[in-house]
């Protein structure tokens, strides 16, 4: 069978911010069907990148190629799912309520109550969204990307606030849509992520990648992901 062209496809991207270089010549590709790990210290451009992924920045060079399409091409807009590190525009919906409204946005979207049993937002689903704890705004912003049913989601740091059991759920969650064929593009800090469920892991320092490959790959030798991090990143990138 012929490979399939790949999720998503970033080429010599480069974002600066009064004159700070946050995005430098950087290039990165997604393989469909698989999960990538994005790493990098605070400030290293992680979450920009998944902007200019997602057409809410527009880069000052390169290209960012989405399902085949120019980031934020109206032709993918269904298609693609955005869990944000915060989403304070939703602090006066209930958790239901905002879950039903995106729903009601797509064709063929998830079972709302399905997504919501899926994970376990039922004993805060009437709940008002700022009055949720950070980890439970974490979930509910989880189920919002993919209540859509999305090709490729990004998600920025995803589990971060959660506690082990939400954590682990989650866990579970990106597995199975890995499975079904969804493309999952992950930022985070934490290793452990990173090692459990990437089949790509990039690291980032200072706008560029620092290294890249298998969780094997990077690993070989005895090092742990983190003495790989660690190693290939500089203190106080931001």
């Amino acid at each position: 069978m012929p490979t399939p062209p790949a999720a998503l496809v970033v080429t010599d991207l480069r974002v600066a911010y009064a004159g700070r270089a946050v995005l430098d010549r950087l290039e990165l590709t997604a393989q469909t069907s698989q999960l990538t790990a994005v790493l990098g210290p605070n400030g290293a451009g992680k979450t920009t990148l998944v902007r200019c992924c997602t057409g809410l920045v527009a880069p000052d060079a390169g290209t960012v190629t989405v399902l085949g399409q120019r980031a934020g091409d109206r032709r993918t807009t269904s298609r693609v799912g955005l869990m944000p590190q915060s989403a304070g525009a939703w602090s006066g919906i209930r958790a239901g309520e905002l879950l039903r409204y995106l729903a009601s946005l797509y064709a063929t979207p998830h079972d709302v109550d399905a997504l919501v049993d899926r994970l376990r937002l039922g004993s805060f689903v009437r709940t008002p969204y700022r009055r949720l704890s950070g980890g439970q705004q974490q979930s509910v912003n989880l189920a919002a990307a993919l209540v859509g049913r999305p090709e490729l989601v990004f998600l920025d740091e995803p589990t971060a606030g959660m506690d082990p059991h939400a954590r682990r759920a989650t866990w579970r969650l990106l597995r199975e849509l890995r499975a079904d064929g969804v493309s999952i593009v992950l930022t985070t800090h934490a290793m452990d992520e990173a090692e459990a469920l990437a089949d790509q892991v990039f690291i980032l320092d200072r706008g560029r990648v620092a290294v890249q490959g298998t969780v094997a790959e990077l690993t070989r030798g005895g090092s742990s992901l983190e003495d790989v991090f660690l190693s290939h990143t500089s203190v106080g990138a931001g």
